[in-house]
């Protein structure tokens, strides 16, 4: 169930980026890697099972931030994706440090969201410690990746390989990095190194997946 539920997570993802694009331009996928950024850290705090392994839920999520930071890459240039870099990374920062004050109130008797929070965002801070300097260090990877890519093969034809390439390589160190940060001391070993495996296998599957719509993006003229 769970397997099927993913696949129709990502066409879902993939196809709401074609939507705020089509309506917003550059604007929009700036805003996408802002928004996405922020959901995929709350995603993350979920475990699930899928394909037989132990997997976390934001993968899609952080997946599509390369889709919208290659896609700006490939139609606006480096200059425009390192800017969604950076609000992305503007946009976890302030959301952790946010978080971090709001769980400071002193929640009403009849209060029933206080624990619900707490349960997310108390353990944010090292999980957004871990996607902080993961994103950083992989998203400015990728797009300068992407770029070299793309000085050696230009065409339409090779837009897969600047895509897929730089975005296997890229979310490699993204999960190297991130993995053994957040969760070590959390969760045992073996579930820490199953998290690992799955977490770039779908990386890799997501990156292949989207591979499609950066072509969609590439066609599409906008209505900005």
């Amino acid at each position: 169930m769970n397997e099927m539920i993913w696949f129709l997570f990502a066409l879902l993802n993939f196809t709401l980026i074609i939507g705020i694009y089509k309506f917003f331009g550059k604007t929009g996928l700036i805003a996408w890697v802002a928004m996405g950024t922020v959901l995929a850290n709350i995603q993350v705090t979920k475990t699930i099972e899928i394909f037989g392994l132990t997997a976390t839920l934001g993968n899609i999520m952080y997946g599509t931030l390369f889709l919208a930071t290659d896609s700006l890459n490939e139609k606006y240039g480096l200059k425009v994706a390192k800017q969604a870099v950076y609000v992305g990374f503007f946009a976890l920062i302030s959301m952790v440090i946010i978080m971090q004050v709001a769980l400071m109130f002193e929640p009403h008797v009849d209060d029933f969201a206080h624990g619900a929070l707490s349960t997310i965002f108390e353990v944010m801070p090292r999980i957004a410690l871990g996607s902080i300097t993961a994103y950083i260090i992989s998203q400015i990877l990728d797009v300068h990746l992407f770029q070299k890519i793309k000085s050696y093969y230009s065409s339409d034809q090779t837009l897969y390989l600047r895509n897929i390439g730089s975005t296997m390589v890229s979310q490699l160190v993204d999960t190297l990095i991130f993995v053994p940060i957040a969760f070590l001391g959390l969760y045992p070993i073996e579930v820490v190194v199953s998290i690992f495996i799955t977490t770039y296998l779908i990386k890799l599957i997501v990156a292949a997946l989207d591979t499609p719509f950066v072509y969609f993006i590439k066609k599409i003229k906008p209505l900005e």
